[in-house]
């Protein structure tokens, strides 16, 4: 395995798509039917991350085999959180989002969080309540469930923190 994270560049964008295509029809084939519908996310959502310096992707052997979001604070949806609070709401934080790779790329989500978390120590994260797989992976690091946050067209989403 030769791993290394780096910045998208636009010139990815089609194998990004590739990317979250294949973790759509993970998360078809795990019972996660409404997550990531109707488009999302697309390439102008990614391109968005990238403009912003946000988007980062995952190469394998020189193959890129992840792609994710990891955006300074703050992050709209965050700003109101139900059920819950978070563990601070004072520092400034990072957000991660869109979290996709391709099946046969094990270990992902350590990889990207063990990158995320040399750039910020205080780091949320949110996911579908039918992502099962995804929520086990953010529990296996060590975040907290903190409680549900809304997305701007009204979609609940389960909130982490890690400080």
């Amino acid at each position: 395995m030769n791993r290394v994270i780096r910045k998208a560049k636009p010139s990815d964008l089609s194998a990004i798509m590739q990317v979250m295509d294949a973790a759509k029809a993970i998360m078809r084939a795990s019972g996660n039917m409404h997550q990531w519908t109707e488009g999302y996310p697309s390439e102008d959502v990614i391109l968005s991350d990238v403009e912003k310096e946000g988007g980062f992707v995952v190469e394998d052997g020189g193959r890129i085999v992840a792609y994710f979001a990891f955006l300074p604070s703050p992050e709209p949806t965050y700003a109101k959180i139900y059920e819950g609070e978070w563990l601070d709401d004072v520092l400034p934080y990072h957000v991660v989002h869109r979290i996709a790779s391709y099946p046969d790329a094990h270990n992902i989500f350590s990889d990207i969080m063990d990158y995320c978390f040399v750039a910020d120590r205080n780091i949320r994260i949110d996911t579908h309540r039918d992502n099962t797989i995804m929520q086990h992976c953010i529990s296996k690091y060590g975040f907290t469930a903190c409680g549900i946050i809304y997305l701007a067209n009204g979609d609940e989403r389960l909130a982490y923190q890690r400080l």
